[in-house]
This record gives C-alpha cells, structure tokens and sequence, in this order.
C-alpha cells in the first residue's frame, strides 16, 4: 500500500463512482463490499484508519442481550449471526470468550422488562434470575441453527462462590453464556483494507485526507500531511464518518442532524489479582445505578468498560477523573475483596458512540442498530450523499451488504458476490485445531529458520499473515529490539512500509498493542526513533514522538 501513488492517480483521474469519506470500520466495511462488485471506490479518512469511533469499542463481538428489552429482537437476530460469521471469517481476531453475569435477585425486573419493551417504563431496572434467563433464552434460540458456542446454564450461589471464591458473597446465582472478544479491532479494519488493495486494484483507501468543501459535482480533499488540496468527482458520496457525520455533511454544503452520540470511556489495568478472579471470563453486570458494565481479561491486563454519556463534540470527548472513579469503584460491586486504584492503570481510552439523534430520556434506550440517511442530490451539489448511522462492530459486515445492495440498485449494477464467507487477513487458511497450528509454525521455522516460540508469537499477532511478515524478516539484518524483545526491528519496519504507517501513535495504537498493554517507556520511544528516522524522515519522527509524548503524558 502506497499512500502517495493513490494520491497521484487521484490527480490524474479525479473521477469516481464512489467516495466513502470515515474508515472506521463501517465505511472500510462497505469499501470492501463495494470494490469487490468492480465499483470504481476511493475511501479517504481525515485521520489513522480505524482511528476514530471504530478504536474506541469494548472490544467486544457479541449480540447485545440487552437490546431484547428495548425490542430490538432483528438487531440482535442479526447481530447473533454476525459474531459468528466473524468467528469463522477472522478466527484470528475473534476468540470465543466466556461471559459470567453475577445475579443479585431472583425476580426483579420481571415487571419492568415488558414495560421497557413496551416504552412505558425509561429508567434503569435491576435485572433478576427470571429476566436474564428469558433474555439467554432467546439468545440461544437465535443462534438455534448456527449453534457454534455453548449454551448458556445457571449455577447456585454454592458453587459460583466455589468457582471464583472472590465474587461478592450477596449474590444468589451465576450465569454463564458465551460470546466474543476481539483483541485488534484496528487490525481488522487494516487487514480488510490490504485483502481490498489485493482484489481489487481500482479501489483507493487514503488515510490523513479529509474533506473541507463540495461544489456542483466536486469535493474538495485536504492532504492532512502536506496541506495540498486536491479535487474528486463522485456520482455517489457515502459519509460513514461515525460521530462526525454531521461535520462531514456541513463540509459538504449540507446541514443535518443525524447523530446524537454517547461516549464510553475504559481502562486497561495491571493486576494480577483481578486478572486470575476472571478465570478466563467476561464479568457482564449492572452496576448499581443499573448501567450495564463489564470486565475481562485482556493480554495479560483487565479492561474495564464503560460509560454511556452524551456528548455534543466528538473531537473534545475523553476519559474524565470522574469516569475513572466510575470505572475502578464498579469492580467492587463484583469483587468488593480486591483493591483496585489508579496505580494499576495503564491505559485509558474513550470512543463516541455514532447513535441517531433521538428524545430517549436515558441513553440506554438509544437503540444500537443502523440505519443509512440519504440526502439527495440537489442544484447546489450534484450528488447524492447516503450517511450511516448508528452501527456497531458485530454488524459491519451485514450494513456494509445493505448499503452496497442500495448503492448497486442505484447505479444499476447487479451483485457479483456475498462476503459472507471471506475470510478476513491473516483468518485465511487458518488452522483452527491446536495441532494443525502446530504443524503450520513448524512448517514456517522449516522454510525460515526462525525460533518456533517467535514464529507462534507472529502467529498469535498476525494469524496466517505471520508468513509474510516473517520472511520480509529473514530478507535482511534483524534483530530484536533493546526495550521490547518480542518485536524485532523487521517486523515494525513490515508494519510501516506495507500498512501506510503515517504516524508514531498509528504504530504504537493501531498496528500493535504496544501502547494498549502499557508497553509504552521514554526507553521504547527513543529506541524507535533512532530505529525509524529513516522511514518517516528525521523532522517527522522527531515530532510525531514529541506529540505522541504529551497526549499520552510520558515524560
């Protein structure tokens, strides 16, 4: 992937049939959708790929047990059968993961569900026995002939206490069910977009290139590195611009209100205690104040989610101190026994939620399922633009479909194929038992030399995309770096030259996990400096590392 041979052929051919402007992972998802249908597609982003909304979930794939109360049985039907489409097609990104639900009553809510369903009832409930087993009920039914992961089953206070002798001895029950976790979101997002460049050759995707204006059948693109302007010529615009729909509509000449979004913020802790009171599981629970929260082990760390608050401006959304008091005092409903503080934070992050605008008196009850705007084409501007709104990562591949569909029927062109069952990256080929793994990495150290302990790392990182990164490896002179000696200087040298690394924090946050599990030191950023001075260019890797320094506040 060059970056800047895609900004000379947008120069020497401005027009296109199709302009996606936002790669996160709803645009990137119908970019994919629409360039495999032989559409002419250019995606542009005015920021990282996968850098905005699309990096700032829960890290979750799952169904949404939740939304069963606000009705919304087609999302979560839909959502189901996502997850584990995604289980099949990026095995490598999407684990299974266990999901236990401390249980404080038996009753409660049996009242209050049916209300809430029925829009008679808006404020937070304490769920009981009864409703979550209706609830994973219906989740078991949905999935009745895609059966892929267990079903769910209820355990007593005796042996709940007895399985995780930590949890909160007020509770009556456990249950247990199963969903999904994705350890790389970002990487997704990057790996749908090579397997793009590789299918299909007229599809463009550009990141650090946003649009600042739109005129008859023109919109203007400003290069975010280098500040040149360059002119596109769509027939169709599709803004999945997320939580910035409404801005990009505005720099287009047109005024919506489509989005009234939410932000989540979460932590990433160091502790080991908390880490092994998991047992391996998700901890899915209402808080006190009713709103739904969760935790669970991740690389070696907790994450901790999240909050649900309105925000007018995305761009001034962030975890707050007092998002963080939320955050570390919830754990205590769960397992009131183990201390948790700010020294155990490594990492913080926040995302905004790209909901419809709506009247809803809790966010709670904004719903969570997507729905596409279309603004017509008119005298001022000569094409249509269709905006994406609301979505989340379990049913990008199902939106992307939906709106392909509708932009086909609009250019009048048919389907050629269904991504339903295209593996994803490095989820092709895959080897899904743990001998067949084994048997692939032993292959791979025959036809490299290199150690198979490294090569399984590569595996577990890369899936069977470690092939390719471990032979550009042996090309040359490598060597492990000084201040992280799981990654070699090759490796990171791949990630940069093949995925249109612009920035330090693109590498740190969105290529790798380095920043996420608090790998991040003065040591780790000078090493990459000296390292990388020659790929980026001195003045740039200088400044990127100064900046990355101040917004993440390492000295």
């Amino acid at each position: 992937m060059n970056r800047q041979a895609a900004l000379d052929a947008i120069r020497q051919q401005p027009r296109k049939t199709v302009l996606i402007v936002g790669a996160g992972i709803n645009g990137i998802g119908v970019y994919r959708d629409l360039a495999l249908q032989g559409i002419d597609v250019l995606l542009v982003e005015r920021g990282d790929f996968g850098s905005g909304a699309s990096a700032g979930s829960s890290h979750m794939v799952h169904g949404g047990l939740r939304y069963l109360e606000n009705g919304e049985f087609r999302l979560v039907r839909e959502a189901l059968r996502e997850r584990n489409l995604l289980l099949q097609n990026a095995p490598h990104y999407v684990k299974p993961l266990p999901t236990t639900i401390p249980i404080f009553s038996w009753m409660s809510g049996w009242l209050n569900a049916p209300l809430k369903f029925l829009r008679l009832l808006d404020k937070p409930t304490e769920r009981g026995a009864l409703v979550i087993k209706i609830g994973l009920t219906f989740y078991d039914l949905f999935t009745r002939g895609q059966q892929t992961l267990p079903r769910h089953r209820f355990f007593l206070r005796k042996k709940s206490l007895a399985q995780r002798p930590d949890l909160n001895p007020d509770i009556l029950c456990t249950a247990t069910y199963y969903d999904a976790w994705m350890p790389y979101p970002e990487r997704i997002c990057m790996e749908l977009i090579l397997d793009t460049e590789l299918a299909a050759p007229q599809a463009q995707a550009i990141n650090y290139l946003s649009v600042v204006g739109a005129e008859g059948d023109t919109v203007s693109l400003r290069d975010e590195l280098s500040g040149e302007t360059l002119t596109v010529q769509p027939q169709i615009v599709i803004n999945a611009a997320g939580p910035w729909i409404d801005v990009a509509n505005s720099a287009m000449q047109r005024k919506t209100e489509f989005i009234g979004g939410t932000k989540g913020s979460h932590l990433v802790l160091d502790h080991p205690d908390l880490y092994y009171a998991t047992r391996g599981h998700e901890l899915f629970f209402e808080n006190q104040d009713g709103r739904i929260c969760l935790f669970f082990p991740f690389e070696g760390k907790v994450l901790v989610g999240t909050t649900d608050i309105p925000v007018d401006d995305p761009d001034q959304a962030f975890c707050t101190e007092e998002e963080v008091d939320y955050l570390l005092g919830m754990i205590k409903h769960v397992f009131p026994s183990i201390h948790v503080d700010r020294s155990h934070i490594v990492f913080r992050f926040c995302g905004v939620r790209p909901l419809p605008n709506s009247k809803t008196s809790t966010t709670g009850q904004i719903s969570r399922d997507h729905s596409t705007e279309l603004v017509d084409a008119n005298s001022t501007i000569h094409f249509p633009i269709y905006s994406l709104v609301g979505g989340k990562w379990t049913t990008f591949r199902a939106f992307a479909e939906q709106v392909t569909d509708t932009v086909l029927k609009r250019l009048g062109k048919p389907r050629q194929l269904s991504t339903e069952q295209l593996a994803i990256g490095g989820g092709r080929q895959y080897p899904k038992s743990e001998a067949d793994q084994r048997l692939w990495i032993a292959a791979l150290q025959r036809k490299t030399g290199l150690p198979e302990a490294h090569l399984k790392v590569l595996f577990e990182r890369y899936g069977t995309r470690a092939e390719a990164i471990a032979e550009f490896m042996v090309a040359g002179e490598d060597a492990p770096l000084q201040t992280l000696p799981d990654y070699s200087q090759r490796e990171l040298r791949f990630l940069i030259e093949q995925e249109q690394v612009v920035h330090l924090d693109d590498l740190l946050l969105r290529r790798t996990l380095i920043a996420m599990v608090g790998q991040v030191t003065p040591a780790v950023l000078e090493e990459l400096h000296t390292l990388y001075a020659d790929c980026w260019g001195a003045d740039e890797v200088t400044r990127t590392t100064a900046l990355f320094r101040k917004n993440h506040q390492i000295l």
